[in-house]
């Protein structure tokens, strides 16, 4: 462990124990410090905590539940949880996480969220997943503005948006599919205006194309690269000038029952 680098990765592992095996090429590949995963789908009392330690990861928090969303951290520096943080819209649905991981520089706050994914119909009357999803994310929003000043923070994980043009494979054909409407992908960015800037953006330019998931339905998914980006890390302004690195670990999608999103990793001097 380099105690001068914090180098965070963001996974929507899409089953833990499914893919539990997975995790080894993932620290091979990436070598994270700190590994943030999403929806786990294994309640609190399954979670496979051996998993961690036996990758160099002894420090772990996880918040569970069976079938269904789920976060998890793992970290090879010690970490203490943030119990104060809301219960988002009220349902109790395991879709955010946060701690403290200690730094040389001083703590580092990260926050590991699963955003809903808002179901097929963009329309908040007739889809009450989809207006679940829009509250959560103004939830968020609001959570973070209140907090004024606030530093050494990212915000990573699934947040099941999109925002920008070249976050999707065609933003004209996609601005009536749920992830990228202006409804969701106004308030994202709203939410990241708040207090923090798009670290991935840092190092990609935006007029590039840059996705993290490929659907399972692209049977040649290289091929047709209908591809979106919905897997952030986001960072504090006084965190941008210690950004260092980055990667979208686009193999990750070819492992064998792979998950449909990959990881993404933004690495820091801290």
């Amino acid at each position: 462990m380099n105690a001068g680098r914090l180098r965070v990765v963001t996974w929507n592992i899409n089953s833990l124990r499914l893919r539990l095996p997975l995790l080894r090429f993932l620290v091979a590949a990436l070598e994270p410090d700190v590994l943030c995963l999403q929806e786990t789908k294994v309640p609190d009392a399954l979670f496979p905590d051996t998993a961690g330690s036996e990758l160099g990861f002894v420090h772990t928090a996880f918040r569970g539940m069976k079938s269904y969303n789920g976060v998890a951290i793992l970290s090879r520096r010690p970490i203490a949880v943030l119990d104060d943080t809301p219960d988002w819209c009220g349902k109790g649905d395991c879709r955010h996480l946060a701690v403290r991981v200690e730094a040389r520089g001083g703590p580092v706050e990260i926050h590991n969220f699963y955003v809903p994914a808002g179901g097929d119909v963009p329309d908040p009357g007739q889809n009450p997943k989809f207006a679940h999803k829009l509250a959560f994310v103004d939830e968020a929003r609001s959570y973070f503005a209140a907090r004024p000043g606030f530093a050494r923070t990212l915000v990573v994980g699934d947040l099941n948006i999109a925002p920008l043009e070249t976050d999707v494979w065609s933003h004209r054909q996609l601005l009536d599919v749920v992830s990228h409407t202006p409804e969701e992908t106004t308030r994202l960015l709203a939410w990241q205006a708040a207090g923090f800037e798009d670290a991935i953006r840092h190092f990609v330019p935006t007029e590039e194309k840059l996705f993290t998931w490929w659907s399972y339905r692209n049977r040649d998914w290289r091929l047709s690269d209908r591809g979106r980006r919905l897997d952030h890390v986001w960072v504090t302004p006084d965190l941008t000038g210690r950004l260092t690195a980055h990667a979208v670990l686009k193999d990750a999608r070819d492992w064998p029952r792979g998950s449909d999103h990959v990881p993404v990793m933004a690495e820091l001097a801290v």
